[in-house]
């Protein structure tokens, strides 16, 4: 007990025992598993919602950033602004929801991604980049809230199905990812008879979802997860913690490994992924393959990502997080020798491989995303998810203005080569994660 920090956190269980022997549990195992039930419930609607807000906007975000800026050159600067503002906008709302919640710092994101629709419709009106890359700055807020919405997922879900829960969000994405660019035509209409640039109509139709996804949030999910989570912990308010939040985040990487092998898991298969289906496009392109092919590759991508999710989180809690990882980083190796090696009009080829590009991409996912959620311990779980998405969303900005320079310089399997250089380090996490274990903290509910 020389460790002050052991000290404390055996003092607190302490209290938290002694407070249940004296005045009986606040919530029931019961209890929890019907917060649980309802959380999950809202989470599904809120993120095919927050989904369809996202994707329909960024289908068009480079078009109409060229539509304003004249500049085919400048059209790349929409995406990286978006990727950029979910990254922060991940660690602003991570703290916001340390502190009141994730009701409200859900619906903060998305509120704020609403603002971002609203600024991207303006610019197409004023034919301004500058207000444009501010609109899809903010729009990377609503990114940042569907990602911590998979986090919000598992503040009460029992140890045996906790990645099933998380998947399950996850996979709820797929509805807004596929739906929403199958909406522009529809959307870019309704803008042309109200008067108003057709490319803004995805962003108007966009922000209507995301107010939708906000206003489900803080009508319906009461309780807050992560409150009940730290009550029937007997944590007390995270307001009183001492430290700042990066601080507190570094302090749970640095002791635990798992957690840190979790952090260096989901940033490098998000860079592999970013770094190739971004470049996809443009080596097919230039292949000869049409745009008609082009978009039938990256739907069958997305539907890697995101379609399989329930049966990734399933194996994720029958046969370890190690080993989802592990076969994670065989799956993305698998999917860069195939598209790697594909001759750009061989569109089936490289289907199969971005395919297999989205399917690692969610194994790590899924796997890394649970591994952060059940090593931190509640008091600092935020603050935790937090840095993981920041630095998730930093890396794989940097993958991609990189992977555009390798495949400009030295061709597309180069690039390829390249990330498969970063899946060596998931594989390095997935033994990291099988030496150390699995790592579980002790201050969560058990169910």
């Amino acid at each position: 007990m020389s460790d002050p920090r052991r000290l404390t956190g055996w003092l607190g269980r302490l209290e938290a025992t002694a407070r249940t022997l004296l005045t009986g549990p606040r919530w029931t195992e019961e209890e929890l598993r019907r917060v649980q039930r309802r959380t999950l419930s809202v989470l599904v609607v809120t993120q095919a919602l927050g989904g369809l807000g996202t994707s329909i906007g960024i289908a068009v975000a480079a078009l109409l950033a060229e539509q304003v800026s004249g500049s085919e050159q400048l059209a790349g600067l929409a995406q990286s602004s978006q990727v950029l503002g979910a990254a922060l906008a991940a660690f602003v709302l991570a703290r916001l929801m340390g502190r009141r919640g994730r009701r409200v710092g859900l619906a903060a994101g998305y509120l704020a991604g609403a603002v971002g629709g609203g600024l991207c419709v303006l610019a197409g009106v004023l034919a301004s980049l500058p207000v444009l890359l501010a609109g899809t700055t903010l729009l990377g807020a609503t990114t940042a809230a569907n990602n911590q919405s998979r986090y919000a997922a598992t503040d009460l879900a029992p140890t045996r199905s906790r990645a099933r829960a998380l998947s399950l969000v996850v996979w709820a994405t797929t509805v807004g990812a596929v739906a929403g660019p199958n909406l522009t035509g529809v959307a870019g209409r309704a803008a042309n008879s109200l008067g108003l640039p057709r490319l803004t109509g995805p962003f108007a139709l966009g922000l209507l979802g995301m107010l939708a996804a906000a206003g489900v949030l803080l009508v319906a999910l009461r309780p807050d997860p992560l409150l009940v989570a730290r009550e029937a912990a007997g944590i007390r308010s995270p307001s009183t913690a001492r430290g700042a939040s990066w601080g507190r985040a570094l302090a749970v990487v640095r002791s635990r490994p798992t957690v840190a092998a979790g952090i260096v898991a989901l940033a490098l298969a998000h860079a592999v992924m970013v770094a190739v289906m971004v470049m996809t496009p443009v080596a097919m392109h230039h292949g000869g393959a049409s745009l008609q092919i082009i978009g039938l590759v990256i739907s069958v991508h997305v539907l890697g990502m995101y379609a399989f999710a329930p049966v990734v989180g399933w194996a994720t809690d029958r046969l370890g997080r190690h080993g989802v990882l592990a076969a994670g980083s065989v799956v993305l190796l698998a999917a860069l020798l195939l598209s790697g090696t594909a001759p750009m009009g061989a569109s089936a080829q490289i289907g199969v491989g971005l395919f297999l590009l989205g399917l690692g991409w969610s194994l790590c996912t899924v796997a890394a995303s649970t591994l952060l959620s059940e090593g931190s311990p509640l008091s600092a779980r935020t603050d935790v998810q937090g840095v993981a998405d920041l630095t998730m969303g930093l890396v794989a900005a940097a993958a991609g203005a990189l992977g555009g320079v390798v495949a400009g310089a030295f061709g597309y399997g180069a690039l390829t080569f390249a990330a498969a250089l970063l899946v060596t380090g998931i594989a390095t996490a997935a033994e990291v994660v099988r030496r150390s274990g699995t790592g579980v903290s002790e201050d969560l509910p058990a169910l």
